[in-house]
Parts: C-alpha cells; sequence; structure tokens
C-alpha cells in the first residue's frame, strides 16, 4: 500500500513543472509560508520567486540568475535542489553545450519574452501623452533651454576674469594590491571599493549565493556569484556571510586559502569573516 502511495507522488511530481513544485512545497504541508518571508530570508526580490512559480522566466534578467534562484529556492523549501535545477534547464530547453556556455561568461540561450509588446505599448503611451500635453511639453523644454543658457553665460564671465592657472597633469595611481593565487580564473569583481584593504576575499568556485552581514544585521552585499566571481569583504572583524553552497566558495585570507567553511551545495549561516577566525595562523602573519 506505501509503495503505490510513493509511485502515485512520484509520478504526480514528475508531471508537474518546476513553478507548480516550488509553489506546492510553499503552500502545502505543516510549514506553509508566504513569499514575502521567504523574499526576506534569501535576499531574493519577491518578483522574482513569484516568476519562478508562474514559470515567467522572462522577468529574471539572465538564466544563471533564474538557475541560481531556482536552486536556493529549492534548498529553503526543503526540495533536491540539483533536482528542480535538472528540470529547469529541460522545461528551458537549456542543452549541456549552452549551460558549459554560461558557465564561462558567455551570455547564450536567450529565453523568449514579450518585451516587443512592451516597448510598443510604452511607446503608444508616450505618443498619446504628448499629443494631449504638448504645450506643457514645448513650454517645458524652452525653459529648460533658457535655464541652461543662463548658466552658460553665468559660467562664461567667471571664467573670462579668472586668472590663467598652469595645467597640472593627472597622476593615475596602479594598484598596488598583491591578488591571491585563485583556483580559479576571475570572471568579474564586486565590492573593489574594498579592494586596497580587503584582509579577506571570497572567490566561487561553483554556482553559490553570498550574502555579507554587518554587526547590526544589515545587509553590505547580496548576490549568486558564479564560477570565478570574486568579492573583497570590508576590513574587519564585524561582518558575517551566509553561504547558499558552502563548497563552492573559496575564502582567502591575507592572500592564502582558508578551510572550507562547508561541504557542497550546503547552505551555511553565520560564517565569521574575522581573519583572525578563519585562519589564526593567515590572520597574524
Amino acid at each position: 500500500m506505501t509503495e503505490n502511495i510513493e509511485n502515485t507522488n512520484t509520478d504526480i511530481k514528475t508531471e508537474m513543472t518546476v513553478g507548480e513544485i516550488l509553489r506546492n512545497a510553499r503552500t502545502t504541508g505543516r510549514r506553509k509560508r508566504e513569499i514575502p518571508t521567504i523574499s526576506k530570508q534569501l535576499c531574493i526580490r519577491e518578483e522574482f520567486l513569484q516568476a519562478l512559480e508562474d514559470g515567467n522566466y522572462s522577468v529574471i534578467p539572465e538564466n544563471v540568475y533564474i538557475l541560481g534562484f531556482a536552486r536556493n529556492y529549492a534548498m529553503e523549501l526543503g526540495l533536491d535542489p540539483d533536482e528542480i535545477v535538472g528540470k529547469l534547464k529541460r522545461e528551458m530547453g537549456l542543452d549541456a553545450e549552452c549551460m558549459d556556455e554560461e558557465k564561462n561568461g558567455v551570455a547564450a540561450c536567450a529565453i523568449p519574452d514579450n518585451r516587443d509588446k512592451w516597448y510598443n505599448e510604452l511607446w503608444m503611451r508616450m505618443v498619446k501623452f504628448l499629443r494631449r500635453y504638448w504645450i506643457w511639453v514645448l513650454g517645458g523644454l524652452v525653459l529648460l533651454v533658457v535655464l541652461v543658457g543662463g548658466v552658460i553665460f553665468i559660467n562664461s564671465i567667471g571664467t573670462a576674469d579668472a586668472p590663467d592657472v598652469p595645467m597640472t597633469e593627472n597622476v593615475v595611481t596602479t594598484d598596488s594590491v598583491v591578488e591571491p593565487q585563485y583556483n580559479t580564473d576571475v570572471r568579474e569583481r564586486f565590492g573593489t571599493e574594498n579592494r586596497e584593504n580587503a584582509s579577506v576575499i571570497l572567490q566561487a568556485t561553483q554556482e553559490s549565493w553570498v550574502k555579507v552581514e554587518d554587526r547590526r544585521g544589515n545587509t553590505m552585499f547580496s548576490r549568486v556569484l558564479v564560477p570565478g566571481d570574486v568579492y573583497y569583504v570590508p576590513s574587519g572583524d564585524s561582518y558575517s556571510a551566509t553561504f547558499g553552497n558552502a563548497g563552492g566558495v573559496d575564502v582567502w585570507v591575507n592572500g592564502k586559502l582558508a578551510p572550507a567553511q562547508g561541504a557542497d551545495h550546503a547552505r551555511v549561516s553565520g560564517i565569521s569573516l574575522s581573519p583572525e577566525k578563519l585562519m589564526p595562523v593567515a590572520a597574524g602573519e
């Protein structure tokens, strides 16, 4: 009797789309949850989660984000992320060759959408607005031209009376920061404003969602990183991180690779990004 029930559930799940599976996991069972709650937990916009459930993938800008959001959503709902991502690839028609190109940073596998229709509707609304309020629009343009002309005239008078000042060449300094010898070629850099003083650097070796928070719980960085992406953590010991795929993120401390923070496809929260706690030996050097 039990085997028959399990087989029936498997058949139903196979026939369901990814969106239906996600919605069913969220709205049934003892732990029913709302999209806004999960959105805050994962730091993924509500409309993106709703788009995954509706199968409206054109709302999400790139394939890599669609798959990344689906993986994190599946893990949060207690589903098998690899099964969900694999089924989603099949639904989207992404073959193995196409996904290899996408992992290497090449834009591929465009998803058909209704953007042309949206652009046409926007254009028609603009035309109707101009026909109805053309006098006001024309008056605004004339006023703008007068204001810009006045500013230029005033500046020209001021510069005419100013003494000549010898021009100095702009000195361009090169970045003297020594990068670690990464295990994966760098694809894209984030948090570059922290690069000069960063003691801790994160690099994705597998697709993984990464969130960095300060001591008060304010989100400093939240993004799905793909292999090769680098994030420079602000200096100090008051930051912590959550990795959606802990085994897919390398943590570098002062140029040395710290121990892994978890297994592949494991979601780990509360990871201290203090150099001393990540790797005491490297932090003291």
